[in-house]
This record gives C-alpha cells, structure tokens and sequence, in this order.
C-alpha cells in the first residue's frame, strides 16, 4: 500500500513546526508548507517554463515556473530543489542562485516557496518528464510580459516573474 506523501509545515523562516498529508496541505488548511522553484534561463532573454499536466491537483494546464515541487518531510530544501530537477527536466550538476523565499497564498494552500535560477548553455538538453509536464520550451521575456494576465500562466509563476525578470539577461 502506498501512503500518502507527507509534507513539513513550517513557519514563515522555514522552521519546521510539524507534519501533514498533501491532502491535507492542499485542502484548504491553509498549512504552510515548503516548495522549491527553479527558473531555467537562456541568455538573450529567454525563460524555460513547463506546461503543467492536466491530472495536477492545482493550476492543471497552466504554464509555470521551469522546475517546481514539494519539499518532503525530512528532506532539505537542496535536496528536493536538485531531486525536482533531475525528476522534472533531467537536469543534474547545475549551480543554482539563491533567491529570497516568499509565502504564497492561494484560495487552498500556503508555501514557503523558496526560488532559485540557473542559466544554462543553449545547446543544454532538457528532457522533460510526460508524466510531470506536458510540454516544455523557453519563452522569451517579452513573450511573457504580452501574456500576463490572460489565464496562460499560474498566478504564481506570474508573482514570482515580477520578482526575477531582472535576472532573465
């Protein structure tokens, strides 16, 4: 029998405080539960995003952030940031940069979503998993900003793009 995942909950630095289901996190107990994000840039201006399955329980088919995940109870935030990553896109051995972490709040859940960037080769090969993503390409920023607001993305990839275009070189 498989149990259902468990989640660390965790106060607005990232202390853990105890421990609940995904069900539980995503239905409505507005627990607050650590996430990792990626973005994937390319020079010239260009943002990997993924297009999320239509089976996710939250923003299905909605474009979003390259790489993102839950943190698993018991693990670190670099452990799941680099196990997200290989899972997601195939992407191993990258270095990535810190961003500040935020709480995101959304009618049926809170993170902890703590963000990072990575800007990788243009001949880097990404190999996204079907079973996560549907589909996956790099975007160019001003693509994006003519798309905010549309329902094309999550509303959390369109916060957090306020808060790293300034690194998409």
């Amino acid at each position: 029998m498989i149990s259902e995942e468990l989640f660390p909950i965790v106060d607005e630095v990232g202390n853990v405080t105890g421990r609940a289901t995904r069900s539980e996190c995503h239905g409505g107990s507005m627990l607050l539960h650590p996430v990792v994000h990626l973005h994937v840039m390319r020079e010239g201006g260009f943002l990997y995003l993924q297009k999320r399955a239509m089976d996710k329980d939250i923003q299905p088919g909605k474009w979003d952030t390259a790489v993102g995940g839950h943190v698993d109870f018991g693990e670190s935030i670099a452990e799941a940031l680099f196990r997200e990553a290989s899972e997601e896109l195939g992407l191993r051995g990258f270095v990535p940069t810190k961003l500040p972490p935020y709480v995101f709040t959304s009618d049926r859940e809170r993170e902890l979503v703590n963000p990072y960037y990575v800007i990788v080769a243009e001949d880097e090969v990404l190999a996204p998993d079907p079973g996560e993503i549907t589909e996956g390409r790099f975007w160019h920023v001003d693509e994006i900003k003519a798309n905010v607001g549309r329902d094309v993305f999550t509303p959390n990839f369109e916060n957090e793009f306020e808060l790293i275009k300034d690194y998409i070189k």
